[in-house]
């Protein structure tokens, strides 16, 4: 099987191009080759796929095979593969994902190749039933107390299409995010468990973002957990709608626009293509 492997901010994928290959079993395909020391090593699985309802198709899986509704730093991959592959040929183009179709703006590089993409996120969604959490369906869930172990924590809660519990922390280069991240992914509140954001607010205008993803562990960045952190800050009062977010792989500009949806702006850079053995 060929593949491609891209990453973006550091959050890196093994990319099928389902134009030209068949996956029968994609989350048994997705722990094989997501595998660093036996496989090809990456986050997860993405499939590029045909669409009826949009330019492109992405569907996504983690490392531990469970499929995921949407990847922002993925999506950003898929678009940049797509127009420098020949799939698409202009710079706007609509990508069907399990969290809706999106739009992207893409932006080539001195090369002609795309150097970074713009993705329209949608607008966040805040009530429990949206996110999913337990209890009152229509409750927004911002600065909420829960204790995990030894620790109360204050957490802000949104879906952009899969669902995000962020938490606001003092140090976020030091704090157990392996501890504690694993520990509330999988806790009762969330049905579908859920991604965890620890943040750090430097200035009205800046963050600083770990991220424990579910089902793949602590990863270098996270699109779609970097627009929920967004959304959190601007609900907490603690920065403006436009923040640059440090993530451990690199940097996210993020606008929470007046039309209600968040703008992530990124890299994608494609690292190498080969064939793997099934």
């Amino acid at each position: 099987m060929k593949f491609t492997k891209m990453q973006g901010a550091g959050n890196d994928y093994v990319y099928v191009n389902c134009f030209d290959e068949q996956v029968a079993d994609p989350q048994q395909l997705a722990i094989q080759v997501s595998n660093r020391n036996f496989g090809i090593g990456s986050d997860g699985l993405i499939l590029i796929m045909p669409s009826q309802l949009a330019d492109v198709r992405m569907r996504m899986f983690n490392s531990d095979g469970s499929e995921s509704e949407m990847c922002g730093n993925g999506i950003r991959c898929v678009a940049k593969y797509a127009y420098d592959h020949g799939i698409v040929t202009k710079t706007e183009i609509s990508a069907e994902t399990g969290a809706g179709i999106l739009t992207l703006q893409l932006f080539p590089g001195a090369d002609g190749k795309i150097a970074k993409v713009r993705v329209k996120m949608g607008a966040p969604r805040l009530t429990r039933a949206e996110i999913p959490m337990t209890g009152d369906p229509a409750a927004q869930v911002v600065a909420e107390e829960l204790t995990v172990l030894d620790r109360t924590f204050r957490i802000t809660c949104a879906s952009m299409g899969n669902p995000h519990c962020v938490i606001f922390v003092e140090d976020v280069a030091t704090f157990p995010v392996a501890t504690y991240g694993p520990l509330i992914e999988n806790n009762p509140l969330f049905p579908r468990r859920t991604n965890v954001e620890f943040v750090q607010i430097l200035s009205r205008t800046e963050a600083r973002q770990r991220t424990w993803e579910r089902g793949a562990g602590e990863t270098l960045a996270c699109g779609t957990g970097s627009s929920a952190v967004t959304a959190a800050c601007v609900l907490n009062g603690l920065t403006e709608k436009r923040i640059l977010n440090h993530l451990s792989g690199g940097d996210l500009e993020m606008e929470w626009s007046d039309d209600g949806s968040i703008y992530m702006t990124g890299p994608a850079v494609e690292v190498f293509s080969g064939e793997i053995l099934l």
